[in-house]
């Protein structure tokens, strides 16, 4: 049986509580080429999971945007072991741009000392064969604004500028409570911490229901970067975070509006592609044997991803 290890000591508060990591690569690449790492075609991959939550939100951006001319993307395996993520078996076990078996390969390359869990996604420069940066939150930013001259024509504007601040509000709750707060309290190492993160969870899980009633998407009428953070974690809700991860107040199907609003988005291009039901199963439920020692792959929930979300009629509300 595949051993795997669970988040280290650091990554674990005195009083129990979860704290991720801090991104090790944070450079950044630029529309100018200011900061030394300029955004220009062929040069740049994406390294991705689809069964990683944070990946999953660059792999809708750059669908969106049309960027597959412009970055490559490469993929890891659903499963990970002690070494990290893996390549999978389709490539033959090596990642076919640089030949590693493992992505922390590819960390070892660009840090020789770094001591952290090898994440994605990241994005590696094929110039300099190293990782210019893993700060996930702003990869899609990046891919937004600094790869503009390179977005297929009439691709959305995900962050348009007169409602940054708006976007950047929502998404730091988004991240705090919900994309990150799953983790706090599934990982939670106290119960105490796991209480806390559970209703702060909930908490926001209600006011976005409340605002989705009122409005299709989360800033109206069209899709933003607020909604690409949200909808992984919600597309993993049911299946992952309410049995695995004791997020068990509700599930996202007693919540009639982000119900409908995550069916909305899951039939838009770059959503329901990208989302891989088996291969988000298969690496929550096989990786995490310190929750799930007998590593069984559970066979539900059945429910309909493509039954009529009925959102259209929400489009002129704001």
């Amino acid at each position: 049986m595949m051993q795997t290890t669970p988040r280290t000591s650091s990554e674990i508060s005195p009083e129990g509580g979860f704290v991720r990591q801090p991104n090790a690569f944070t450079a950044r690449i630029t529309a100018d080429g200011s900061s030394g790492y300029l955004a220009e075609p062929g040069r740049y991959l994406l390294y991705a999971s689809l069964a990683d939550p944070w990946a999953h939100r660059a792999l809708i951006v750059h669908r969106l945007l049309g960027l597959e001319r412009t970055i490559g993307v490469s993929l890891t395996d659903a499963l990970s072991d002690e070494r990290g993520w893996r390549f999978p078996t389709t490539t033959g076990g090596r990642d076919p741009a640089t030949g590693a078996r493992y992505l922390s390969e590819l960390y070892r390359v660009s840090d020789p000392a770094y001591q952290g869990r090898p994440t994605v996604p990241f994005l590696w420069d094929l110039r300099g064969q190293r990782i210019v940066t893993n700060d996930f939150p702003h990869i899609t930013t990046m891919f937004e604004t600094e790869f503009r001259a390179f977005h297929r024509p009439g691709a959305p504007d995900l962050y348009p500028v007169a409602q940054r601040t708006e976007i950047d509000a929502l998404n730091t709750l988004i991240y705090h409570t919900v994309g990150n707060g799953v983790y706090k309290a599934g990982l939670a190492a106290g119960q105490a911490a796991y209480e806390e993160a559970f209703d702060a969870l909930f908490t926001t899980l209600s006011a976005l229901e409340e605002r989705l009633g009122r409005r299709r998407f989360l800033l109206g009428d069209q899709i933003s970067e607020a909604d690409v953070r949200l909808y992984p974690t919600l597309a993993r809700f049911d299946a992952v975070y309410h049995t695995l991860y004791k997020c068990n107040l509700r599930r996202l199907i007693d919540y009639p509006s982000l119900w409908g609003y995550a069916r909305d988005l899951y039939r838009l291009p770059g959503f329901g592609d990208t989302t891989d039901f088996d291969q988000i199963k298969r690496h929550y439920y096989q990786t995490q044997d310190w929750i799930n020692p007998t590593r069984i792959v559970p066979k539900g929930p059945y429910v309909n991803w493509l039954s009529p979300p009925d959102r259209e009629r929400l489009s002129a509300r704001t």
